[in-house]
C-alpha cells in the first residue's frame, strides 16, 4: 500500500481533531499549523472530508471543522476510503475480476489476504485511538513485531 500525501495529511488532519473538545470548531489555519500541512492543501482535504459526512464545517468568524461523529466511531479506514479510495486494489480491477490463471492463480488470494490484513488493522483502529495512543493490541504486536524485524536488519526504527 502507498498511502498519498493527501490522505496522510487527512488522517493527521483527523486525529488533531479527535482531540479537540466536542462543539468547538477548529480553524483551518490553526489545524494546519498544528499539523504542518500546507494550508490550501487542507482546504481541499477538509472539503473531500466534509462531503464524506466525516467532518463538519461552521462558516464566520468563531466557525472552522470538527468531526462530524465522535473519534471512536471513524475508523483510520474511513479516512483513507474518502480520499484515495478502497484500501487495497490492483489495477483498480475487482479482485474477482483479475486476469490470472495457471500459475498465478492463487495471486488473487494473496491480493484477498493483503487486503484483509490491511482491513483488520485500519478498520479497527479508530481516530480516538491514535489521539489517545490507546492502539489495538493487534495493531500493537504487529507495531512491535515490525520494529523487532528493523532491529534484527540493523536499521533504524523511527
Amino acid at each position: 500500500m502507498r498511502m498519498s500525501a493527501k490522505a496522510e495529511y487527512a488522517v493527521r488532519a483527523m486525529v488533531q481533531l479527535a482531540t479537540v473538545d466536542d462543539g468547538v470548531p477548529v480553524k483551518t489555519d490553526d489545524l494546519a499549523k498544528a499539523q504542518g500541512i500546507p494550508p490550501q492543501f487542507l482546504v481541499d482535504i477538509l472539503s473531500d472530508l466534509r462531503t464524506d459526512r466525516l467532518v463538519r464545517s461552521y462558516r464566520g468568524r468563531d466557525g472552522g471543522y470538527e468531526l462530524a461523529r465522535p473519534a471512536v466511531d471513524i475508523s483510520i479506514a474511513d479516512v483513507l476510503r474518502c480520499i484515495d479510495g478502497p484500501l487495497a486494489s490492483v489495477r483498480d480491477i475487482g479482485l474477482g475480476d483479475l486476469p490470472y490463471s495457471g500459475p498465478t492463480a492463487a495471486l488473487t488470494d494473496v491480493w484477498r489476504a493483503l487486503r484483509a490484513s490491511m482491513r483488520s488493522v485500519l478498520e479497527q483502529t479508530s481516530l480516538a485511538a491514535v489521539a489517545s495512543g490507546d492502539l489495538p493490541e493487534h495493531v500493537r504486536c504487529l507495531a512491535d513485531d515490525y520494529r523487532d524485524q528493523e532491529e534484527a536488519r540493523g536499521h533504524s526504527v523511527g
